[in-house]
């Protein structure tokens, strides 16, 4: 058995969750960075959905691979799993990604993009939807606001300006 990569868009950047031997930036082709996603448990709830983070087709994303030792392959999967598709709201994909190293390495990870046929599936909604629904929103792993501006901090310390993240966390509440 190989070792996994992970790529990470969202809250896996700031809180994996998962034992990694290597953390790298990476650039993934094809896909951005969205608020597209309705949660209805991490960051809402059915009653008052919050909005997550998912790729979306087109653009590219900057965010961090990790590499998974063979020996927790079968564990990590599991949990991203039972992380991220409580809903099914993600396909599960690998997909090549470009390590930012120095020479810059292509890799195949696994990862999670927006399933556009899915009933939580937002589309692309204006900012000041976006700014209403995170604001009023908190699941199980939290309130909605903080999920944002931790992901934005995260992006920054990757040198990215995400203008509208950027947008969102300078009208949301100090968490």
């Amino acid at each position: 058995m190989s070792a996994l990569w992970v790529f990470g868009y969202g809250s896996l950047m700031w809180r994996p969750g998962f034992e990694y031997e290597l953390a790298i930036p990476a650039k993934l082709e094809g896909y951005h960075r969205s608020l597209c996603i309705y949660s209805w448990v991490h960051r809402g709830t059915e009653a008052n959905p919050g909005l997550v983070f998912g790729l979306d087709k087109g653009g590219e994303c900057i965010g961090m691979a990790f590499k998974v030792a063979s020996e927790n392959r079968q564990k990590t999967i599991a949990y991203l799993r039972e992380r991220e598709q409580q809903t099914a709201v993600y396909k599960e994909v690998t997909v090549p990604l470009t390590l930012e190293a120095k020479p810059a390495l292509q890799v195949e990870a696994m990862t999670y993009i927006a399933d556009t046929s899915h009933e939580q599936y937002a589309g692309r909604l204006p900012l000041e939807k976006q700014l209403e629904i995170v604001k009023g929103a908190s699941g199980l792993s939290g309130k909605n606001p903080e999920y944002v501006t931790s992901t934005f901090a995260h992006i920054c310390e990757l040198g990215i300006d995400d203008f509208e993240v950027r947008w969102l966390c300078e009208r949301l509440p100090e968490n």
